[in-house]
C-alpha cells in the first residue's frame, strides 16, 4: 500500500489498511468524516438526515458507556474523530475528573449552533 492518501483508493477488507487510510487522509476528508445524524424534529425542519458537528452544538449521546447524556461540545479533535462533551467526563485513578472524548457517530446533534453564515446557507 502507498504511504501517501490517495483520492482513487476504494477499499480493503484489512482492518490496517482501512485505519491508514483514515490517518493519512487530509483535514477536508478528516472534517467529512466528523457528522452526526440528526433528531427527528431538526430532520423535518432542515430536511437533512445529518450534519458536521460543530462547537456549539447542543447533543445527546446514544451509544457508549455515556449513552443518554446531553450536553454542549466544547472542543472537536479531528485527527481521532472525537468531540469533548461538557458534562461527559470521567474520574481518574488519582480522583481527579478527565473529559472523556466521544466518537462522532456515537452522537445525534439535538440544537444546531446557527452563529456561522455558512451553515446557515448550507442547511438551506
Amino acid at each position: 500500500m502507498k504511504s501517501e492518501w490517495s483520492n482513487s483508493w476504494k477499499s480493503s477488507m484489512q482492518p490496517r489498511k482501512q485505519r491508514k487510510f483514515l490517518f493519512n487522509a487530509p483535514a477536508h476528508i478528516k472534517q467529512k468524516k466528523m457528522t452526526a445524524p440528526l433528531s427527528k424534529t431538526l430532520r423535518k425542519e432542515h430536511n437533512k438526515r445529518s450534519l458536521v458537528v460543530r462547537v456549539g452544538d447542543e447533543v445527546k449521546i446514544v451509544r457508549g458507556d455515556f449513552k443518554g447524556k446531553k450536553g454542549k461540545v466544547e472542543k472537536i479533535i479531528k485527527p481521532n474523530e472525537r468531540v469533548i462533551i461538557n458534562n461527559v467526563s470521567r474520574v481518574k485513578v488519582d480522583g481527579t475528573k478527565a473529559n472523556a472524548p466521544v466518537h462522532a457517530s456515537k452522537i445525534m446533534i439535538t440544537k444546531i449552533n446557527l452563529e456561522d453564515s455558512k451553515r446557515i446557507r448550507s442547511k438551506k
